[in-house]
């Protein structure tokens, strides 16, 4: 942790504080939501979901992270992410995992060809400019993902053009714990 961070920590520590003292019923009704030791925001699955079924995913487009549950509750990891670039590329609300592939092709949708008729049809699993990176986990909406980016700057950032990114490396994490069902929740 820089000197920054920890002096940031402790200042914005002692104001809460002061905060609290000052007025502890109005501290508990405006409470921003608790976050974690990597400063993620946490989330608890049963304020998305009714039980975890086959395990559950919730993508926060807000604090650009991936939270996931294992079925029987044991394991909870958070992962950070891109998240769409804009609004209108955004899907929010329930889905599920359909697919599993390792080394996917790439298909651009419809509306990207139209945007950039140069790109090309297909480009396969590996190649380099293969924005689904080392595996996707494929979702019941056509076109959605959550997969792998070769493109480590677009974690923590929107700039995907629709789809939930994480690095490869947690991608991977993350694949081999999904099982195809699990519930996944974008908001």
């Amino acid at each position: 942790m820089s000197r920054d961070t920890t002096r940031r920590s402790l200042l914005l520590g002692a104001g809460t504080l002061v905060a609290g003292l000052a007025a502890p019923g109005l501290l508990r009704a405006q409470e921003t939501p608790s976050r974690n030791v990597s400063g993620f925001v946490t989330h608890d699955w049963r304020d998305h979901f009714e039980t975890l079924g086959a395990g559950a995913i919730v993508a926060d487009t807000t604090s650009t992270s991936l939270h996931y549950w294992s079925a029987d509750g044991s394991d909870y990891r958070v992962f950070p992410t891109s998240v769409p670039a804009s609004d209108e590329l955004t899907r929010r609300g329930y889905t599920e995992v359909v697919e599993k592939k390792v080394a996917p092709s790439w298909t651009p949708t419809p509306s990207m060809r139209e945007r950039f008729p140069e790109w090309p049809a297909v480009v396969p699993g590996g190649d380099p400019r293969n924005p689904l990176g080392a595996c996707a986990l494929y979702l019941s909406w056509q076109y959605y993902r959550i997969h792998g980016t070769h493109d480590t700057r677009k974690i923590g950032r929107s700039s995907s053009d629709g789809c939930v990114g994480l690095y490869n490396e947690h991608i991977t994490q993350l694949f081999d714990l999904v099982p195809v069902g699990t519930q996944v929740r974008i908001i």
